[in-house]
């Protein structure tokens, strides 16, 4: 998969992410849930985003180092697990399984030495969006 293609399918969903959740931000003030849900995607949106865009470079540089994607794994893996027992809005929790079983799937596939789609990954991370803007 091309170098552009690959970041490009990854990178924007989850810069989206961080791109609305300031656009909701200001919104959400109207009632507590409304801002309880803003935080909790804002906190899950920075992270994710971050861990997402390791991931994606540790796969483009695999041949580089492939300790590198591994760990990127396990770091997105770890935060996912730690976001997911945080969240109090089951949508959020939703997305953060959801976001979880494209890992497993990458996780599955780098195991049986076999080059992981890194699409899905950048779907899951884009529902999170919808999640946090809907």
């Amino acid at each position: 998969m091309p170098d552009s293609i690959t970041r490009a399918g990854i990178a924007r969903p989850a810069t989206l992410a961080v791109v609305a959740l300031i656009a909701v931000l200001p919104l959400s003030v109207v009632s507590c849930s409304a801002v309880q849900k803003a935080i909790d995607c804002g906190n899950t949106a920075i992270t994710i985003s971050g861990d997402v865009n390791d991931v994606v470079n540790a796969y483009n540089n695999v041949n580089n180092d492939a300790a590198a994607a591994g760990q990127a794994l396990q770091k997105l893996k770890a935060d996912l697990d730690q976001l997911g027992k945080n969240s109090s809005n089951t949508d959020v929790a939703k997305a953060i399984t959801d976001l979880n079983t494209q890992v497993d799937k990458i996780q599955q596939a780098a195991n049986n030495k076999q080059v992981p789609d890194l699409k899905p990954l950048g779907d899951a991370a884009g529902n999170l969006t919808k999640v946090c803007t809907g």
